[in-house]
C-alpha cells in the first residue's frame, strides 16, 4: 500500500512556542485526560515516525559531540574531527560508510551565534560540505557542485539569528535547528593520495561569527543538560521525553503546527522532559503499542521504498535506485515516513544531484546475494558504464551490520579510479566473490564475505541522464 502523507510544505519559519526551561513542565495541559487508548496509539505511531530521524540524529550527536567516551569519536561542538586515513571495517560510527572520500565531521552549536565555515581552493578533486539540521534535512551545500572550486567563507546561522551576511562571506545558510551536523567529504584516490587530503583537511576552518568579524566579545550559549541517549527508551513511550527536548532545539513551520499540536494529546510538548512519567498505565501501554506500530511501518517502508508516496524508484535485475529519500526541508518536510526510512537505511545521505546510490541486494534471478553459496560477475557494456561528472564506485557491505568487509587485499570498494582491466570492446567485468578469481582477474575483484552481502553503488555528481530515468548497474550474475 502507499502511505499517505498530508500537509503541504512551504519555506516559512516560526519559532516553536511554549518552550520551557530544562526540566520544567509545560505551561499548558497536554490533553492526555481526554484521549482514548486507541487514539493514543494512533497518535504515538504518527509521532514516532516523525521523531525517529531526529532521535537517530541525536544519537550520533550524543556519541560524537557530547559523550565522547569511545576512542576516536568526534570532537567538542564547533570543532572539526578529521578521519585522516581511508575507512575500513573498523569504522562503525555510521552504517554504509565509504572510502572514496575522507571525512571531516563537526557538530555546530548555533545557539549563541553563527559559525563560519572556511574552505580552501580545491580544483583538482571533488569535495562537498553537507549541512544537516536536526530534522535530517540537507539544508545547505558547499563544494564542487554547489559553490565551485574557489576558496571562501560561509555563514551557518541558527533559527534565531537576525543578522545579515558579512561582506567577507560568500553566502549564509540558515538552519531550522540550534544544532547542525557538518559533514565534509574530500575525494581521495587511494593510499598514495591520503597525505594530500590531510593537508586540505587542515585548511578547513570553523570560526565563531564575532571572531570572524574581529570583535572582542564572543557570546557564549547558556548551559544545557543533554539527556543521555538510551536505545531502549527510544523505542518505548519514553521517546516522548527525548522528542520534547529536541523540540526545544528546532523551529516548527506553520504548516506543521497543527500536526505537532495533535501530538500533545500523548504528552508531546517542547520542554516537558518527563511527560511520559505522567501517562496513566493504560495510556503508556497504548503509546508503547503505537511506537511498535511505528517501528513496523518504518521497517516495512525500507523493504520497498518505491511504495512510499513521494519517492521515485526503479527496481530491476536485483538493483534498486531511489530518488527523493534525502533533500532540503522544502522537499522533505511532509515526507515523514520517507525521512524515517532514510534514517533507518543510512543517515546523512546526499541529495541525488550530489550523489546517487543504487543498491544491489539480489542476483539477476532475484535471489539474495550470498558469497558462501555463489561467486558473481557483473559485465558493463561500454554504453552501460555510469555517467558522472566526478567519479563512481561500488562498495561491499556485509549483512546485517551494513559495514565494510575485511579481506586479504584490503579492498573495500572498486570503481572508475581503480586500476581496472577493460575489454578490447570497452566493456568492464567486475568479479564479486569470497575467494580470489585468480591473478589475471584480481584487478577487477571486489572481495565479498563468506555469507550474505549488499552492494552500494555511488555516483558522485551524476549527469542528468543518470537520474532520468534512474540508472541501474548491470545484473550481478552467479556463476556457480
Amino acid at each position: 500500500m502507499k502511505f499517505q502523507l498530508s500537509i503541504m510544505a512551504t519555506a516559512a519559519l516560526l519559532i516553536a512556542s511554549g518552550c520551557a526551561k530544562d526540566g520544567a513542565a509545560p505551561s499548558s495541559q497536554t490533553g492526555t485526560e481526554a484521549v482514548t487508548p486507541k487514539e493514543a496509539a494512533a497518535i504515538a505511531e504518527e509521532a514516532y515516525i516523525y521523531a525517529f530521524p531526529m532521535m537517530e540524529n541525536y544519537r550520533t550527536m550524543y556519541v560524537q559531540a557530547i559523550d565522547r567516551t569511545a576512542p576516536g569519536y568526534g570532537a567538542p561542538f564547533n570543532e572539526f574531527a578529521h578521519k585522516t586515513e581511508l575507512l575500513g571495517p573498523e569504522f562503525k560510527d555510521i552504517v554504509r560508510p565509504n572510502n572514496d572520500t575522507m571525512y571531516s565531521f563537526a557538530w555546530l552549536d548555533l545557539r549563541a551565534q553563527p559559525i563560519v565555515i572556511t574552505v580552501p581552493e580545491i580544483k583538482d578533486r571533488y569535495y562537498s560540505v553537507q549541512l544537516v539540521d536536526m530534522f535530517t534535512h540537507n539544508f545547505g551545500y558547499i563544494g564542487t557542485r554547489a559553490t565551485g572550486t574557489e576558496a571562501g567563507s560561509y555563514v551557518v546561522a541558527g533559527p534565531q539569528w537576525e543578522g545579515t551576511k558579512p561582506g567577507d562571506a560568500k553566502a549564509v545558510f540558515r538552519s531550522e535547528s540550534n544544532f547542525v551536523y557538518c559533514i565534509i567529504r574530500t575525494e581521495v584516490d587511494g593510499l598514495d593520495d591520503v597525505a594530500a587530503v590531510v593537508d586540505l583537511q587542515k585548511q578547513y576552518r570553523l570560526t565563531a561569527m564575532n571572531v570572524f568579524l574581529g570583535r572582542s566579545r564572543v557570546p557564549v550559549a547558556a548551559g544545557i543538560t543533554f539527556p543521555a541517549y538510551d536505545p531502549s527508551k527510544a523505542k518505548s513511550a519514553a521517546f516522548i521525553d527525548l522528542l520534547n527536548f529536541l523540540l526545544m532545539q528546532v523551529v516548527i513551520v506553520p504548516e506543521e503546527q497543527e500536526l505537532v499540536s495533535r501530538f500533545s494529546a500523548v504528552g508531546i510538548q517542547a520542554g516537558a522532559l518527563s511527560a511520559s512519567l505522567a501517562l496513566t498505565p493504560e495510556l503508556r501501554d497504548a503509546v508503547d503499542a503505537g511506537v511498535g506500530q511505528g517501528v513496523m511501518a518504518i521497517t516495512q517502508a525500507t523493504q520497498d521504498p518505491s511504495q512510499i508516496e513521494g519517492v521515485t524508484a526503479r527496481v530491476d535485475h536485483g538493483w534498486q535506485g531511489v530518488d527523493g529519500m534525502f533533500g532540503p526541508g522544502t522537499e522533505m518536510r511532509t515526507k515523514y515516513l520517507v525521512r524515517a526510512g532514510a534514517a533507518l537505511l543510512g543517515l546523512y545521505g546526499n541529495d541525488a544531484d550530489e550523489a546517487y546510490y543504487p543498491v544491489g541486494n539480489a542476483d539477476a534471478a532475484g535471489n539474495r546475494l550470498d558469497a558462501s553459496k555463489h561467486s558473481y560477475a557483473m559485465r558493463f557494456e561500454k554504453n552501460e558504464l555510469p555517467q558522472v561528472d566526478a567519479f563512481w564506485s561500488m562498495t561491499m557491505y556485509s549483512l546485517p551490520d551494513q559495514l565494510m568487509v575485511a579481506n586479504p587485499i584490503n579492498r573495500y570498494s572498486i570503481g572508475d579510479r581503480s586500476k581496472l582491466r577493460y575489454g578490447e570492446d570497452g566493456s568492464l567485468t567486475i568479479y564479486v566473490q569470497h575467494q580470489s578469481p585468480g591473478k589475471k582477474k584480481a584487478s577487477n575483484w571486489l572481495p565479498a564475505p563468506d555469507g550474505p552481502f549488499s552492494l552500494q553503488f555511488r555516483m558522485y555528481l551524476p549527469k542528468p541522464e543518470a537520474l532520468d530515468p534512474l540508472y541501474l548497474p548491470p545484473p550481478v550474475d552467479s556463476s556457480k
